[in-house]
């Protein structure tokens, strides 16, 4: 494939991402012209390489997209680099690879594309077809990640063009890939902070619980026993950012069976799930937090007996689920402040889950809350079935 052809396609991949693209070329098949046929093969390429670079900058991901993003530039040989040292050589010319990081260093130092010639590109094999090498810098932000060092026999004005143009989309996805990691870091965080702020209230009154029935009822504090490790080998495990709704449910059952412990036939509750949305992937701890502030409200505010009804429906593309309790209720504002992340009175983590079911599914997958003080409180919450980067593990 010619550089120049190359160039025209590349540029679009830098506004629009390859995926979308793939979808919408793949849609026509019947290109007429030699140009339309280029930039129909630019793009597929560009869209095998973006999945191993949406990995980040590896040696694993480089050495999976080097051959498709030699395929787009149309040269020789290919190398990608972190900042410490080559991540993959394809192509001819191998025993170049040891000089990749020489080639490089002035790209690096200066953010800017550099063509190198014959004097810096040394070869004693007069039969290589590496000569020549055009580099240009990855950069995220306002730093400098990587480069990308594309080797031929010339270093034609298309070729420069292209390598400029595939180091900027090489750099998106390393961007994305940052962002990615980020996202995972600060969900592991909210999580970690929502553990933080439920578990000392919870753990306190379930183990006062438990002690109750020690001599009483030892079975039962034996049972009450494993429920409860139960529920905490589930609320701290370490690995996943998504469960599924039965695993949700089912650690809500437990946080529950541990709760009437405590309160005995105080506390009333109904559960309801349509069968069909016990497989979708839900936020982690996205339920608990919604139940334990019903239980609050529903008894520790309130004189006598207290229910609370919890409801799981099957809406279609969508799964509703709603937390009832006939408590003591709130006044809206206070609610309001509650899901903006204040801590408020006995209101625990709602503005944790809020927030993490908006970032998740979009702006309006947040709670919903009805409320009013002696009314009782409503959540609810909706989710899609299925969602594009959601999966439970």
């Amino acid at each position: 494939m010619e550089p120049v052809l190359s160039v025209l396609a590349v540029g679009l991949l830098v506004l629009v991402p390859g995926a979308v693209l793939w979808r919408v070329v793949h849609a026509r098949r019947d290109f007429g012209s030699a140009a339309e046929r280029a930039t129909y093969e630019t793009l597929h390429t560009a869209t095998l390489a973006s999945p191993p670079l949406r990995s980040g900058l590896t040696a694993a991901g480089a050495e999976k997209a080097l051959p498709h993003l030699r395929a787009l530039l149309g040269s020789s040989a290919v190398a990608l680099t972190d900042t410490e040292g080559v991540l993959a050589w394809d192509g001819s010319g191998g025993t170049h690879a040891a000089q990749v990081m020489d080639h490089v260093r002035e790209a690096l130092a200066s953010s800017g594309t550099q063509v190198l010639g014959t004097r810096q590109v040394a070869c004693l094999d007069p039969s290589c077809p590496v000569l020549h090498a055009v580099v240009a810098p990855l950069t995220t932000e306002d730093r400098v990640v990587g480069a990308l060092a594309a080797y031929g026999r010339s270093a034609s004005a298309g070729l420069v063009r292209a390598v400029h143009e595939v180091a900027r989309w090489v750099s998106i996805q390393a961007e994305l890939a940052e962002l990615d990691r980020q996202r995972a870091q600060l969900a592991d965080a909210e999580v970690r902070a929502l553990r933080a702020q439920i578990s000392p209230h919870f753990v306190y009154n379930s183990l006062t619980a438990i002690a109750s029935f020690v001599r009483t009822d030892p079975e039962r504090a034996r049972e009450l026993l494993l429920e409860f490790a139960e529920f905490t080998r589930y609320s701290f495990r370490t690995h996943g950012e998504f469960t599924t709704l039965a695993e949700e449910l089912r650690s809500v059952d437990r946080y529950l069976l541990l709760e009437r412990a405590r309160f005995g036939d105080r506390l009333s509750v109904t559960l309801r799930v349509a069968p069909e949305v016990l497989p979708v992937a839900v936020p982690f701890l996205c339920l608990q937090p919604v139940v334990e502030n019903a239980v609050r409200h529903g008894l520790e505010g309130k004189e006598g007996p207290g229910r609370v009804v919890i409801i799981a429906e099957d809406a279609g593309s969508e799964c509703r689920i709603s937390v009832e309790d006939d408590g003591v209720g709130m006044d809206p504002e206070t609610a309001r402040r509650a899901l903006g992340g204040e801590p408020v009175g006995s209101s625990i983590g709602l503005g944790n889950v809020d927030e993490r079911l908006r970032a998740v599914f979009g702006a309006e997958f947040g709670l919903v809350v009805e409320t009013a003080r002696g009314a009782g409180t409503k959540v609810s919450l909706r989710m899609p079935k299925y969602h594009a980067g959601v999966h439970a593990s």
